[in-house]
């Protein structure tokens, strides 16, 4: 019952860092945000702050490891598979994870893109790569992935930053179109290569 009880305490801890710091992102900005500001914000002591993270930087890497990783099982309901809905789910995810951070770290937000870009680029490769290990050889995906992980990345992004006019669903029908049909055009393309192949 000890441990039981112990987990329970580090993770409302933990939990209580994480919305401390949530919240002082909506007051000032993160390269000014102090481990004296997150402890203070918590109620806990500076010893309970480094129990739990390094530094700030590892506590911002474990909420957006989280969020990322949240998202797209929230928004793929933790089905692994690769058609066109899949894809159009993925770029809803990234939306949902850049406009989150948008409304609660509004005052952070620019300086946090590259992080918020790297952890949901990692977790589109892996889900992508998942959807196509049993379709394509490791070469093929070590192409495939890349490409189709940054274009929905991009997609995501650029709906979140007001750099496109379209809403997001609209956003997420053209770019999953785009890339369902350029994999459809590429089976295709090779298809025909075989088939020429075997007529000589």
């Amino acid at each position: 019952m000890g441990t039981k009880v112990k987990n329970i305490r580090m993770t409302q801890t933990r939990q209580s860092l994480i919305n401390a710091f949530i919240n002082l992102v909506n007051e000032k900005d993160f390269e000014k945000i102090t481990i004296a500001d997150l402890t203070k914000g918590a109620q806990v002591n500076r010893a309970t702050f480094y129990a739990h993270f390094n530094d700030k930087y590892e506590l911002l890497d474990y909420i957006v490891d989280e969020s990322a990783s949240a998202v797209v099982e929230k928004r793929t309901s933790g089905v692994v598979k690769f058609d066109e809905e899949s894809l159009r789910q993925l770029v809803l995810a990234v939306c949902d994870y850049h406009q989150q951070p948008n409304i609660q770290c509004r005052r952070s937000y620019l300086s946090l893109i590259p992080q918020l870009k790297e952890k949901m680029l990692i977790e589109l490769n892996k889900y992508l790569s998942n959807c196509l290990a049993a379709k394509y050889t490791d070469v093929e995906k070590s192409l495939y992935v890349p490409i189709s992980a940054s274009i929905i990345l991009e997609a995501g992004y650029l709906w979140a930053s007001g750099n496109v006019s379209f809403d997001k669903e609209t956003i997420a029908n053209k770019v999953s179109l785009l890339i369902w049909g350029g994999y459809h055009f590429s089976e295709k393309v090779v298809q025909d290569i075989r088939m020429a192949g075997e007529d000589t």
